[in-house]
């Protein structure tokens, strides 16, 4: 989806407008309990809308969620089985109450994998919801690279057919043939579970985005850690490349 305008956000700018889940730790939290896996991914649906609340709380509004990346095709058929079941139930259950919410549902990634019942459910989620004015992005079968592979595809394409000059491909243009441009841009990224990476995840959105690493299992993940992370973020100074004395001296003249 392009965006007309270049998107830009003041080095001044704290407010937090965009988080980002990567959630993790279902599997583990499930094999704590002795259950099998898919018991934690069920766990981790009702986090989602513990983190909605919280977004709402906070003023957020976006939220995206990590739900399953290009590469979790190789987990086991069975696990793989049983989060398409899930992913198909809670588009067909939450849609109605997303929309009464006034949130309106997003999927970005590669939708050509998913059965034909996966992507209608998908269809309608979005159909139902797009009056929202808080948007809940859901990334399934996504991954960092294929978006960025994805939006120089359709770069290319554009420059072949005439619409736009190779000349002028830069950063700000790129961006607009990204999944998320026209949404604001990422604020905090958070990873639950313990691990330390970002695992291909809104890799080209990260860039300048904060980082908060939980070590709470994602289905133990509550509203109030999604707050804690976010008075974190509230406590850092974004600086997008200058230095802390020209962000004071800017606020100081705002």
């Amino acid at each position: 989806m392009q965006r007309l305008a270049k998107r830009e956000k003041p080095v001044s700018d704290n407010q937090l407008r965009h988080i980002a889940i990567i959630m993790d730790g279902n599997n583990r939290w499930a094999k704590q309990r002795g259950l099998a896996g898919v018991a934690g991914h069920k766990a981790g649906v009702e986090r989602i809308r513990d983190a909605m609340t919280a977004c709402e709380e906070i003023g957020a509004e976006v939220l995206t969620v990590f739900a399953f990346s290009s590469e979790n095709w190789r987990r086991p058929p069975l696990e793989v089985e049983a989060l398409m079941s899930l992913f198909q139930l809670y588009l067909k259950n939450e849609a109605k109450a997303l929309k009464k919410k006034g949130v309106r549902l997003r999927v970005i990634g590669n939708r050509t994998r998913f059965s034909k019942g996966i992507q209608h459910a998908i269809d309608a989620a979005e159909e139902l919801t797009k009056e929202g004015k808080m948007t809940l992005v859901i990334a399934a079968d996504y991954g960092g690279r294929w978006d960025i592979a994805e939006a120089a595809k359709k770069v290319a394409q554009d420059v072949k057919e005439g619409r736009i000059n190779a000349a002028d491909v830069d950063e700000d243009l790129l961006d607009k043939y990204t999944s998320m441009a026209d949404l604001p841009p990422l604020d905090l990224l958070v990873r639950t579970g313990g691990e330390v990476r970002i695992s291909n995840f809104l890799l080209w959105q990260s860039a300048y985005a904060e980082f908060f690493f939980s070590d709470k299992l994602w289905p133990d993940f509550d509203g109030a850690e999604l707050k804690r992370a976010a008075a974190a973020f509230h406590e850092r100074q974004r600086r997008f490349g200058m230095t802390g004395d020209q962000i004071e001296a800017g606020a100081t003249h705002a």
